[in-house]
């Protein structure tokens, strides 16, 4: 009935799902019981049988049927909003690994390096944070032995973290229609234990971290003109994880979000003390990978903090 529950998550969402399955069922039998009961009870017996007489209304018994199923009610929306809450607030010293959904295909990249297309390698025992992305459509990350699904919405970011427990092989899926080969757009986690993670690691790096090829990327469009030479943007040292205060008087936290739209549309959020319009645009000049790469770049700047943004 449940594919297999391989994180730490699973059985909370399990124990939700067999509530919702079993207070339905309880409250779909006794509505049918009721009124197959009132049924039988209140039948015309025969043509002669008088009308019955009406009746205006029980406050009792009005109060009983609208309390006791919305305090039912109550504790499923509690119990959601509680695991919501928990999924989506990673803890601190998470892994980072970053995904790009792309018809058809998942993108998997490492901050050590690795690179990956519909294989997602993590340790047991670790919580590991997932930054999502699209380059075209709507996606959906899904990896049911983890109960983990997420819609990966193109222009954003989306994160999501989990702990693996069962070292294994299972499903990777994406759950939103996408286009014709939406079907073949499926892949594999692996989870390993942290000795054969760590293995794993050392014998998959590209030779560039994904800071080193943010760098690259930073030289390359001229970021290092103004945010380090000539300070005709703001600097970047320990930024992430900290509050901006803004040229229109308000202050945002400076996370990967923040990040991304300062890079692709500069004039979104200008920074108070600088000038709109010296940044360029750069809007269809950096694809997804690329932006995260700049992001993980920006990140390696503020070591004092490096975990601020869960």
């Amino acid at each position: 009935m449940f594919p297999a529950a391989a994180s730490t998550a699973a059985p909370q969402v399990d124990a939700l799902y067999v509530y919702l399955v079993l207070l339905s069922v309880v409250m779909t039998t006794l509505i049918f019981i009721a009124i197959g009961f009132f049924a039988y009870k209140y039948r015309r017996r025969s043509p002669d049988d008088p009308m019955p007489r009406a009746i205006h209304g029980s406050i009792p018994i009005e109060l009983t049927w609208s309390v006791i199923p919305f305090l039912f009610m109550l504790v499923m929306f509690a119990w959601g909003t509680k695991l919501y809450f928990e999924n989506y607030t990673p803890p601190r010293n998470t892994l980072d690994i970053y995904v790009v959904g792309k018809q058809w295909m998942w993108k998997v990249q490492y901050p050590d390096g690795q690179r990956e297309i519909n294989e997602l390698h993590v340790p047991t025992g670790r919580p590991v944070k997932l930054t999502l992305a699209s380059e075209d459509v709507i996606h959906s990350f899904y990896i049911p032995a983890f109960r983990l699904k997420h819609d990966v919405v193109p222009g954003s970011y989306q994160t999501y973290w989990f702990q693996a427990t069962e070292p294994g092989r299972y499903h990777l899926f994406c759950a939103e229609y996408c286009g014709t080969n939406h079907s073949r757009m499926i892949g594999w986690v692996d989870v390993m234990d942290p000795v054969s993670y760590q293995n794993w690691l050392a014998g998959g790096a590209t030779g560039a971290t994904m800071s080193q090829l943010g760098e690259k990327l930073f030289e390359k469009y001229g970021c290092v003109t103004c945010h380090v030479t000539n300070h005709n943007g703001p600097p970047l040292n320990n930024v992430f994880g900290h509050p901006v205060q803004l040229a229109d008087g308000r202050t945002v936290l400076a996370d990967e979000p923040f990040l991304r739209e300062s890079i692709l549309n500069p004039n979104a959020k200008v920074v108070k003390g600088y000038k709109p319009n010296v940044m360029p645009v750069y809007q269809g000049q950096i694809d997804e990978e690329g932006l995260l790469q700049l992001i993980v770049y920006i990140k390696s700047l503020s070591q004092t903090n490096p975990q601020a943004i869960p």
